[in-house]
């Protein structure tokens, strides 16, 4: 293989650069000319596909965002739209992709190589760690932090003024940011997609609390939990608990951006490289990732549709110390 590109696709993570850097510079090391697909699979299409050198990516490893842009592509979904990407492909001498994104991004890689046989591997970007087939993803332990940050924050004036605050992170189908942001941040409760939690077990945790003499709460919602956002929750609470002060805070795409931290700086290097080098060494169709420290790979299949669960230890966790 003389020749491959590299893309981002889907939402962006912070320490996606740091990947694309692992798989540049491994590129040049193993004297492999390498490209760089702008705007993801949008670009593709539309021959948007960069040379890139090892300048392409000094001084970005600190740096939140994608350098080669991201993007959703509905005519990517298509088979004229795929067709016009392969034929891209073929007019650059492409032979091989490193896909930087989550399951769309990799749904869309199994179903072009099924088609066109281009050799893909890819490397978990997503904030989520959603992804079966390694125990974190890039850009998770930054969002975290993140979230963790704003909880302390929203901590200090929760005591300040006796308030309960309702705390949203991001997590359509996952509460992996919600169950650690909210351990780390001594949340009283945790909301997750993962488990069934009722109106009543709100109010009945936040009772107990106040028996306790708690003058203030935090309790973090997952955007994907089963009865609703952050506001939807707090509405019905309000509505049983009307002398409660309560607050809602919702932290949105603050979490997808910033610099990484120095985890997801190493994590993103170590699957960059990974995901490089097994393309170069006749790996296709599977994501690079890492379980026990160990370099690893999965199917995209596998990746996609089997369901990576939270450890029922840290909900548990949750309850205990939340006493």
């Amino acid at each position: 293989m003389k020749r491959i590109a590299v893309y981002t696709s889907g939402g962006d993570a912070p320490g996606m650069n740091a990947c694309i850097r692992a798989v540049v510079r491994g590129a040049i090391y193993h004297g492999v000319e390498v490209f760089g697909i702008r705007h993801g699979y949008n670009g593709m299409i539309n021959g948007e596909i960069i040379p890139m050198n090892s300048h392409s990516v000094s001084n970005t490893i600190q740096k939140g965002g994608t350098v080669l842009k991201s993007a959703r592509s509905k005519a990517f979904m298509t088979p004229e739209g795929r067709k016009k990407a392969f034929e891209q492909l073929q007019s650059h001498g492409i032979e091989g992709l490193v896909a930087i994104g989550g399951d769309g991004t990799f749904t869309g890689a199994m179903i072009f190589h099924n088609e066109y046989g281009i050799p893909t591997v890819g490397a978990p970007g997503t904030i989520d760690n959603d992804l079966f087939g390694t125990d974190y993803t890039i850009g998770f332990d930054t969002a975290v932090n993140t979230a963790l940050n704003a909880i302390d924050k929203i901590r200090d004036t929760a005591d300040s003024h006796d308030r309960v605050f309702f705390i949203e992170v991001m997590g359509r189908d996952s509460g992996y940011i919600a169950i650690q942001s909210g351990i780390g941040g001594g949340a009283e409760l945790v909301m997750v997609p993962e488990t069934a939690t009722s109106i009543e077990d709100v109010i009945d945790i936040l009772n107990q609390g106040w028996k306790r003499f708690k003058t203030s709460s935090i309790v973090v919602v997952a955007e994907g939990e089963e009865l609703g956002g952050a506001q939807t929750i707090s509405d019905m609470v309000k509505g049983q608990l009307p002398e409660m002060d309560i607050r809602v805070t919702t932290l949105g795409h603050i979490q997808r951006g910033g610099a990484p931290s120095a985890f997801d700086r190493i994590l993103a290097s170590r699957l960059g490289l990974g995901a490089l080098e097994g393309l170069l060494n006749g790996e296709k169709n599977v994501m690079a990732g890492i379980i026990n420290d160990q370099l690893v790979y999965t199917s995209f299949y596998d990746t996609i549709n089997k369901v990576k669960p939270i450890n029922p230890d840290l909900i548990k966790m949750v309850n205990i110390l939340s006493v």
